[in-house]
């Protein structure tokens, strides 16, 4: 018996308890990432947070405000996250919620290896593409706009699709995971004044989708060759095999193989 009337069983206990908390925490964390839920969490950490700050500094009607939406949270929770709770009762189900997927490694690590192996092969034979890789942010509104495909990524399908005079040809693809969702598809163009005159619309597409999104999206120019990157509203040009793949893995927290460190801000428009 130790001091306060625990004794080691019941610390060791309270370990294995809060050690099994966490897990099922992080689980649910892995089971969201990519997901709209991400974005809808976020929003009620943010509405916790208010209700703390209106407790603390006595703000009488925005504290019953988020009282109210703490309140009737649970029911939108459960609207909000159907399709996630749909898939953690499945996986849940089939055992396969606290396993840990041993091919996931190899299953990015392929992904990855299939966007670079089709955009150098496109790259040598000046084959025009526009490859949008969705991150955090949603891209439901961009995929209708486009062809549903729906496909498992593989650099022949994802070549395939961008060879000219073929129906899917002309427009963006867009990637999710390792899964071609849409082909097709039309992206926002940018506006800004500073993108090279030199550079035409995929371009200008990559920039755009770009600055109202944190996908990432590669270009393949049909004049030069030459493959582009944008992100957060910047265009990196130039990138050549090993560039892309670093900026790839750094960007899209790919594990991957020692690769050399180098910094990917390589030049930018103009």
């Amino acid at each position: 018996m130790l001091d306060g009337g625990l004794d080691v069983l019941d610390y060791l206990l309270i370990t294995v308890d809060i050690a099994l908390v966490w897990f099922v925490v992080y689980k649910l964390i892995m089971l969201i990432q990519g997901t709209k839920a991400v974005q809808l969490l976020k929003g009620i950490f943010i509405i916790l947070g208010i209700w703390l700050l209106s407790n603390l500094f006595g703000l009488t009607t925005l504290r019953w405000l988020m009282s109210q939406a703490i309140t009737w949270g649970f029911l939108a929770i459960i609207i909000l996250f159907q399709p996630e709770l749909r898939r953690a009762l499945e996986q849940l189900g089939r055992g396969s919620f606290f396993s840990r997927n041993t091919s996931e490694e190899e299953d990015t690590e392929k992904t990855l290896q299939a966007i670079i192996k089709s955009c150098n092969y496109m790259a040598k034979r000046r084959i025009g593409a526009l490859i949008t890789i969705e991150r955090d942010t949603g891209m439901g509104d961009y995929v209708e706009t486009g062809i549903r495909v729906n496909g498992h990524l593989s650099s022949e399908l994802l070549t395939n699709i961008f060879i000219p005079n073929t129906p899917l040809h002309d427009g963006a693809v867009i990637l999710k995971n390792d899964e071609i969702v849409a082909a097709a598809c039309y992206l926002p163009l940018s506006e800004s004044p500073f993108i090279s005159k030199e550079l035409g619309t995929r371009h200008r597409a990559a920039m755009g989708i770009s600055e109202v999104t944190d996908a990432l999206t590669i270009v393949v120019s049909e004049e030069t060759g030459a493959i582009s990157c944008t992100k957060n509203g910047e265009l990196h040009r130039e990138l050549d095999q090993v560039k892309l793949e670093e900026m790839l893995r750094t960007e899209l927290d790919y594990s991957a193989p020692a690769v050399k460190s180098w910094n990917w801000r390589g030049k930018k428009n103009g």
